[in-house]
């Protein structure tokens, strides 16, 4: 008899420690499922093939910032990280999601940069302006969309927060001159929509980017020793491209980006003009460093 008991009081303890690391693991399951960074939902320009015809599309200045996505009760970047914007920041933002670009100015990227990325930053954030370019799921098309933001915005002001100028691009000499403008004021380049379109998720032909220069990835091999007025700090880079082509890249840099150039390994956007016969871009200058913030 006693036997049989011990035998039984076995058999329940095990089927009660296999009940408790089944739940267990669903449980650690759940968690990690929802600890999964999700990338922000956001609408993508494909180069404008300066074919295309462009006229009646909307005409935007293409911002050197962040891209910043609010859900409705946070703001993430692209890859789906939390900026940690002080309340006041986004103090009267609508409970819908907005698209637009986090910015400080022209040339000044990477201050930006390591603004939004630290979590303690609240003064820094009084120079950071939100500007907004579309409401992603408000019905209709891109004007409809883009007019919910405005009107919200003059209702509920926010003093960080500006809804992007647009304007109806009348022609391809109305969109290089305008890009010659900007160009000229150390812009990087303009965004054209399609009149009317959705909001698609992914890259799409209903929203293009144009610049008179192209830009590219390369990865950072070695520092190159500068000369003459930058001697002691940073003369180039010695770069990679992802085909194996190497390259130096002299231009383009700052004087911050000088006495702390990007470090070995990471990666780099330049810009330039064609290819040589080699494979070496022409023109290449300095951009920023890839940002997978």
């Amino acid at each position: 008899m006693k036997k049989q008991t011990i035998v039984l009081l076995s058999l329940f303890l095990t089927i009660c420690i296999f009940q408790l690391s089944t739940l267990a693991s669903k449980l650690s399951s759940s968690h990690k499922s929802s600890n999964i960074q999700r990338k922000a939902p956001v609408m993508l320009a494909h180069q404008w093939d300066k074919k295309s015809d462009i006229k009646g599309w909307w005409m935007s200045e293409k911002l050197d910032g962040a891209r910043g996505y609010w859900t409705g009760k946070e703001l993430i970047s692209r890859q789906g990280n939390i900026f940690h914007a002080p309340e006041w920041f986004t103090r009267n933002f609508p409970s819908t999601p907005l698209d637009g670009e986090l910015w400080i100015g022209k040339q000044h990227f990477s201050e930006l940069i390591s603004i939004v990325r630290r979590k303690n930053a609240d003064t820094e954030w009084k120079k950071v302006r939100y500007f907004v370019f579309d409401a992603p799921e408000i019905e209709g098309g891109f004007e409809k969309r883009l007019d919910f933001a405005r009107r919200w915005f003059l209702e509920h002001p926010n003093l960080f927060t500006e809804v992007l100028e647009q304007q109806i691009c009348s022609s391809k000499e109305h969109l290089q001159r305008k890009l010659l403008e900007i160009e000229s004021l150390e812009g990087e380049g303009l965004m054209l929509r399609r009149p009317g379109s959705p909001y698609t998720v992914g890259r799409t032909h209903d929203l293009l980017k144009v610049k008179t220069f192209e830009d590219a990835e390369a990865t950072v091999i070695k520092h190159l020793p500068g000369s003459g007025k930058h001697a002691g700090r940073l003369g180039s880079l010695l770069v990679e491209l992802p085909n194996g082509i190497q390259f130096a890249i002299g231009t383009g840099f700052s004087d911050q980006e000088r006495n702390n150039p990007p470090p070995v390994g990471s990666v780099i956007t330049f810009k330039y003009c064609g290819f040589y016969k080699s494979g070496i871009p022409k023109f290449a200058s300095f951009l920023r460093i890839r940002e997978e913030y």
